[in-house]
């Protein structure tokens, strides 16, 4: 017979995904993650006009080499979000910080009209 209680707690994804907060100010969006035993060079953020992509690697974690798990719900490998973006911002002032185990990013709202120039082709 077949152990269905050990076969209830495996995850086969090839990539985790990452759950997050998207919160909103007058002046900006800022996106956070709880992102434990991620270090800042194995992480890569890409902000444009209206989607941000976060995509990183937890490296470790399944080195258990003498030991039988019971449980395994901590997703270790690489992992990636999309999130659109519920404003235009400035992509290019957004900075991010990762304290704590916390990724925090903050990017400038663009307010008012975004102009485009119209060009006469011939």
């Amino acid at each position: 017979m077949e152990n269905n209680l050990e076969n209830a707690f495996k995850w086969e994804a090839s990539e985790g995904q990452l759950a997050v907060d998207v919160l909103e100010t007058e002046d900006a969006i800022i996106i956070r993650s709880a992102i434990a035993g991620v270090k800042p060079e194995d992480l890569d953020v890409n902000v444009t006009n209206d989607v941000v992509t976060i995509r990183g690697e937890r490296k470790g974690g399944r080195e258990y080499t003498d030991a039988t798990a019971h449980f395994q719900e901590c997703f270790w490998g690489t992992f990636s979000r999309s999130v659109v973006l519920p404003h235009h911002v400035k992509p290019d002032e957004a900075e991010a910080n990762l304290k704590n185990g916390v990724l925090t990013l903050t990017i400038p709202k663009q307010h008012g009209e975004m102009k485009v120039k119209v060009r006469n082709e011939v």
